[in-house]
């Protein structure tokens, strides 16, 4: 969320970076919303001090033995009036919060221009795609011939985009997201933790998945309670800040959390539709960064070393990519996505994205810092994916099938799965 000065600053220059990512800024409501919030919070301050003014004259007036009646309805009419421009400055101060929770964050003027991710640039390639002398599989119906998956059994279960993993699958499954979080805490230094599923509103906007994006989230209430399936950990491992300070002596703080994750995907993606790029649940190994908000362009480059290292010991292509404005998160005022090569589709797809939000997720949740000689400031977060282990799995699939129809399993994984291939059959060895 925004300080409603600093957009209104011109030096800002926020019409024009908000409307790089298709957000026109409606500046004279913005002022005027502003300008009525202050008059009316002035109005309540000077009312209030009249009040006490008349308090103090009745009180002066007993003393003397004078008449305090006049005084005394005065001062009635003066709380009436305290009360009614207390009101007055709640809607007014409603109204002003409803409309900065619905802007998002400005984008930095290095991020491409372009709405989507065709307006990606390319920053750098890592590792090489693999050349097969056999037509690949692509990983649905490579992991049916395998006997992995069984996606007529999550759709009986669940409905379409839902997956059920079973045999070396599952195992595999399992074994990516244990390799990814005991790298991001053994080798990174993020602290583990261990969060819930299931999260407030408040928690939500906090992040800044809500207001906006309530028609793509899964909630659920009990009795009177409402609450919100998270999309990924970024928001309770971000969230459990919240309302607090951090010494600068202990920034930045690193967290991350191997979570069930949970999204509506609205909407049609063709053959994604198939398999497990995008499905309504998911787990993932998620990466959050707090820092000084001077610190978070470093502290950016950090995460997606840290998402890039996991890539390269599972032996996988990639390519890293600059977010054009048009096509960053609500939140974030920079990102890189990291692209995975799928061998079927013949290009780079999303694996992860990190991104730095600076200070914009620290106003909303009220996440501060304390700086050694006592000065305050909200703090920049950072988010990012290191890595899905759908989305990861899928690649391990494609990149390392061969022509039996067999898949390798890297290296890297064998210490958690206990064998170094799936074979058709649905053995292992």
């Amino acid at each position: 969320m925004h300080d409603p000065r600093h957009l209104l600053d011109p030096a800002t220059d926020a019409v024009r970076k908000l409307a790089r990512r298709g957000y026109s800024l409606d500046m004279e409501l913005l002022q005027r919303l502003s300008s009525d919030r202050n008059s009316a919070i002035q109005n309540a301050d000077n009312a209030r001090a009249e009040s006490k003014r008349l308090a103090s004259a009745v009180q002066a007036a007993a003393r003397k033995g004078e008449p305090t009646e006049d005084l005394a309805e005065q001062a009635r009419a003066v709380k009436r009036r305290i009360q009614e421009l207390e009101e007055t400055s709640s809607a007014n101060d409603a109204a002003l919060r409803d409309m900065l929770l619905q802007i998002p964050n400005l984008p930095e003027d290095r991020c491409p221009d372009g709405d989507s991710d065709e307006f990606a640039v390319e920053i750098r390639r890592e590792g090489t795609p693999p050349v097969f002398d056999f037509d690949p599989v692509d990983h649905v119906d490579l992991g049916e011939r395998l006997g992995i998956f069984d996606f007529p059994a999550a759709t009986k279960l669940s409905g379409p985009r839902f997956a059920v993993l079973k045999g070396a699958g599952a195992a595999l499954e399992r074994a990516i997201g244990q390799f990814l979080i005991t790298k991001q805490t053994r080798q990174h230094g993020y602290v583990e933790h261990a969060v819930p599923s299931l999260v407030t509103r408040e928690t939500m906007t906090g992040t800044g998945q809500l207001p906006k994006f309530e028609q793509d989230l899964f909630k659920t209430s009990v009795g009177d309670r409402e609450l919100f399936l998270i999309p990924t950990a970024e928001v309770p491992l971000t969230n459990l800040y919240a309302g607090t300070a951090i010494k600068a002596d202990q920034l930045p703080v690193a967290l991350t959390a191997h979570t069930p994750c949970f999204r509506s995907e609205a909407g049609s993606y063709g053959r994604d539709t198939r398999g497990l790029i995008r499905v309504h649940e998911f787990s993932k190994v998620e990466m959050v960064r707090i820092c000084h908000p001077d610190e978070s362009s470093k502290e950016l480059e950090i995460m997606l070393g840290h998402a890039e290292a996991c890539l390269r010991d599972l032996g996988l292509a990639y390519r890293v990519v600059a977010l054009p404005a048009g096509d960053i998160s609500f939140a974030a005022q920079f990102t890189y996505d990291i692209e995975v090569w799928i061998p079927t589709q013949d290009r780079y797809r999303e694996i992860s994205s990190c991104s730095d939000c600076s200070t914009f997720q620290g106003r909303r949740a009220n996440i501060r810092y304390v700086d050694r000689d006592g000065k305050r400031g909200f703090a920049a977060t950072l988010n990012g994916s290191g890595l899905p282990v759908g989305r990861t799995l899928v690649a391990i699939l494609e990149q390392n099938q061969e022509a039996d129809g067999s898949v390798r399993i890297p290296e890297v994984l064998v210490p958690y799965t206990g064998f170094r291939r799936i074979l058709l059959s649905g053995l292992t060895e």
